[in-house]
């Protein structure tokens, strides 16, 4: 439930990627290599810990658990530009994309299921938005 942000009674999963925020300012103190193993290691126990919670709650991917914003979210923060302004676009972009799942993130929600299902199509919506920040980057 993300530190108790999928309890949010409006938009867990909104709630859950702005917890993101500390996250990353947290995992930021690391060393660079550190933070991306550490990273790693919040995806795989994601996997765990999203699919024991989905099938304890009867629902392989219920909109309160958001572990898998958080870390997402936190790997688009840990590939953009270090500036409020792209810190916001990348939430802006992150969200749009976990929302409005274009493929395959959609393909991916619907047919994977399990822990693995639930962490993945956020890590593709991450993709996506670290994507089109890169291209924008490119025109700034």
């Amino acid at each position: 439930m993300g530190f108790g942000a999928g309890l949010s009674p409006k938009a867990p999963g909104t709630v859950g990627t702005l917890i993101g925020f500390p996250t990353y300012w947290l995992l930021s103190l690391l060393p660079a290599a550190f933070f991306w193993w550490v990273l790693a290691l919040l995806f795989a126990i994601g996997v765990w810990v999203c699919g024991k919670t989905g099938r304890a709650l009867g629902v392989a991917d219920h909109g309160g658990i958001v572990w898998d914003e958080i870390v997402a979210f936190v790997l688009v923060l840990g590939l953009s530009p270090p500036t409020a302004t792209w810190a916001i676009a990348a939430f802006l972009l992150f969200r749009l994309f976990d929302i409005w799942k274009p493929f395959p993130i959609g393909y991916v929600d619907g047919t994977i299921k399990g822990g693995f299902g639930v962490m993945l199509d956020d890590l593709l919506a991450a993709g996506y938005a670290i994507a089109v920040i890169g291209v924008a980057r490119s025109y700034s």
